[in-house]
């Protein structure tokens, strides 16, 4: 290796400027290469490392402006929620019907950074309640359906690589534990409804109890 190659401690280091669902496979080709140094490898393995970082400064550019309406009293409060989030892995919020949770918080999140390095995954009980908020908020930031907002149910899928918010039941997300235990594509999660207390919302709670330990860079937010 020659003096030029930066020092693979400073390399981990930056590897948490990555895509959130590259970093597990980068940090583990790193391991390999810190072992076995190959000047041609490590040559191959930062081009993909640069690949990540552009398509999390893509992400971060795609951000439109965020707009709010005043008349929902989640708004006044706005700004008590990004100081909270930005301080704390887990928020419990609480409010009435009506009081704009479900629309706001996902907008709350994109404007402190959050999306940038995978998705906000918002979770609802119902399939119609899903699809109908992710053309809601879809709506308010100005986005077609299924871009920058997109929504999964059951045998249909409206999300691509350029989301940043996805709206989903709560079965989906549990079932994605099954073959994404870390849940690696997301950087916050919403627990819409969570006083529902169906056997997803459970079994995924305590999913996440254990996970948040292994994920500190995960937020989750629980109304």
């Amino acid at each position: 290796m020659t003096d030029a190659t930066p020092a693979f401690d400073t390399l981990f280091k930056n590897l948490d400027q990555a895509f959130n669902a590259d970093r597990h496979r980068l940090r583990r080709q790193l391991h390999e290469l810190r072992k076995k140094p190959d000047e041609s490898k490590l040559g191959q393995w930062l081009e993909r490392f640069q690949a990540s970082v552009a398509k999390v400064e893509t992400r971060r550019q795609s951000v439109p402006a965020i707009r709010y309406d005043d008349a929902l009293p989640i708004a006044a409060k706005r700004d008590e929620i990004k100081a909270a989030l930005e301080k704390h892995q887990v928020l419990v919020i609480a409010g009435e019907t009506g009081s704009g949770k479900t629309t706001q918080l996902p907008k709350i999140c994109l404007e402190i950074g959050r999306g940038d390095h995978g998705l906000i995954g918002h979770t609802q009980p119902r399939r119609l309640a899903a699809r109908s908020v992710a053309s809601r908020v879809a709506e308010e930031i100005g986005a077609p359906l299924g871009e920058l907002v997109g929504y999964q149910v059951r045998f249909e899928d409206q999300s691509t690589e350029r989301t940043l918010i996805k709206l989903m039941t709560d079965g989906i997300l549990l079932a994605e534990t099954q073959h994404d235990r870390f849940l690696e594509k997301y950087d916050t999660l919403i627990v819409d409804e969570a006083h529902e207390r169906s056997l997803n919302i459970d079994f995924l709670l305590g999913f996440l109890k254990t996970l948040l330990p292994r994920r500190p860079d995960l937020k989750v937010i629980i109304t």
